[in-house]
């Protein structure tokens, strides 16, 4: 019987959430993730582009040690982030449209 109550639970939960998604894209609201994605990318590109080598060799070893705190690979997360550092160093916007958001009832650029 706890399964059933359990599988029931999960159920509604599920739905809760997805009716939190559609609500939050149709809003047009950021998620965490996106936010969190803006922010680390103009965090690295602002400090290569103003050359703080230092500044962006701190932040390197801050963001890997609280990685390794969580349970990550310590060589694992150095690569991860030099990675990123070497896509954003450009400062060019790496992300793609988000056409979804732009154009919600399927309408495009050209009408």
């Amino acid at each position: 019987m706890p399964a059933k109550s359990e599988e029931i639970r999960n159920r509604k939960q599920r739905e809760r959430q997805q009716t939190m998604r559609d609500a939050n894209r149709k809003a047009k609201r950021p998620g965490r993730d996106d936010v969190a994605r803006t922010a680390l990318f103009m965090s690295i590109s602002s400090m290569v582009a103003k050359g703080n080598h230092d500044a962006l060799e701190a932040f390197r070893s801050v963001v890997i040690s609280m990685l390794i705190r969580q349970g990550f690979d310590g060589r694992a997360s150095r690569a991860v982030f030099d990675e990123l550092v070497e896509k954003y160093e450009d400062g060019d916007w790496p992300f793609r449209r988000k056409p979804h958001l732009l154009y919600p009832d399927g309408a495009d650029e050209s009408g």
